[in-house]
């Protein structure tokens, strides 16, 4: 039998990379947008495993781990997120989750982490992402990234691209939107979710860019170059 998979996710390109992924394992995957839509999809306790964004609209991946471990202690469970920070990694260690998949990552990447778990193997933590220097040299799009994230389908690629692009003029003016507020949590949230979708679609210069402005969100001149290219990745498409 296939195994069966909850995968958390709020970010729409995001979560339809991560789901066509996994289904390649083969598995039988169960996608959740919120902590609560997690908690309603495992109500008849089905999954052997939990992939979970660290977060989530209604509360954060550590939160909805303990919820589900109430009810089912010995399921392992994988945190993924944008966020490279080693502190927050300990920190979702220590809430119970076996490994750290930082986003973007190769599609064989995720299905190795997810095997090892199935099959009960020791795992390392993975921690994959490109630095954010030097980030005007990249292409704004890089076709060989999104098919290498892709495992080779030029169908995903496309699908997923429409989506980033769908949905990018909306993150880019909530992002300014928040900054100018002052929000800078909100602003981050929205950075996280395009850093993960822009690596997964290859759109690096873009990937860089949101990067940067998610360590220096005070800085003028990100904000600046930030949203140049965003721009320029539109026009490009």
């Amino acid at each position: 039998m296939k195994p069966r998979l909850l995968l958390v996710e709020d970010d729409p390109v995001s979560c339809r990379f991560m789901a066509a992924a996994l289904q390649a394992l083969p598995a039988c995957v169960a996608c959740a947008a919120s902590m609560q839509g997690a908690l309603d999809a495992e109500r008849d306790g089905a999954s052997d495993l939990w992939l979970v964004d660290a977060n989530l609209p209604d509360g954060s991946g550590a939160e909805l781990l303990a919820r589900l471990r109430n009810a089912r202690p010995g399921i392992p469970a994988l945190a993924h997120t944008a966020d490279d920070s080693p502190a927050l990694h300990a920190r979702l260690r220590q809430a119970g989750f076996a490994e750290v998949l930082v986003k973007p990552l190769p599609a064989t990447d995720l299905r190795d982490a997810v095997r090892r778990w199935l099959e009960l193997a020791p795992a390392a933590a993975v921690r994959i992402g490109e630095a954010a220097s030097g980030f005007a040299q990249r292409p704004l799009w890089d076709q060989a990234t999104a098919l290498a994230a892709l495992n080779g389908s030029h169908e995903h690629v496309m699908t997923l691209r429409r989506m980033f692009l769908d949905e990018l003029p909306r993150q880019h003016d909530a992002v300014v939107s928040a900054l100018e507020r002052g929000d800078g949590a909100m602003a981050r949230q929205v950075l996280h979710q395009l850093k993960a979708s822009s690596g997964f679609v290859g759109a690096l210069r873009l990937n860089a860019a949101a990067t940067i402005l998610d360590q220096a969100p005070d800085q003028a001149s990100a904000l600046a170059e930030f949203a140049a290219i965003v721009q320029d990745t539109l026009a490009a498409a």
